[in-house]
């Protein structure tokens, strides 16, 4: 039986076991999706384990969490009123496997931006350790053109 997390997810201090039942792991990804809507940067870093990874299917290459952090402050820069539309959501062994769709409005033009994409987050101990994210490239690219 997992543990549930109540109040520290996020924070840094969480002293128990590493598995995490499905509604912890549920909660933690809510956590992290919510810091990034609202913009949050530090909030997103203290739902990362120190040493996590973000893989993302169009460039193969692993993101460290700085490197992911400026990542989500660009797009936290060109993007407003960041939401995702959650298509599909299963918690699956040591994490949850998500379907959404990434939606703002781009600050430069005022146009509706829509993305969608999948993700795997895998977790312990209260924290992101990975997350391994498919995306079409041309979306992600279309922002960067409009931003």
């Amino acid at each position: 039986m997992g543990f549930v997390v109540w109040g520290s997810v996020c924070a840094g201090r969480v002293p128990y076991a590493a598995r995490m039942d499905a509604h912890a792991r549920l909660h933690l990804l809510d956590t992290l999706l919510g810091a990034i809507e609202s913009g949050d940067v530090e909030r997103v870093r203290a739902c990362y384990s120190p040493d996590a990874r973000i893989w993302h299917n169009f460039d193969d290459i692993e993101q460290t969490v700085d490197e992911n952090l400026r990542t989500l402050s660009w797009m936290c820069n060109v993007l407003d009123e960041r939401s995702y539309d959650v298509v599909r959501r299963d918690p699956v062994d040591g994490g949850v496997l998500q379907m959404h769709v990434l939606r703002g409005v781009v600050k430069a033009t005022g146009e509706a931006f829509a993305m969608p994409a999948a993700l795997v987050a895998t977790m312990a101990d209260g924290m992101v350790t990975r997350i391994d994210e498919y995306l079409d490239p041309a979306a992600a690219s279309s922002l960067s053109a409009r931003g």
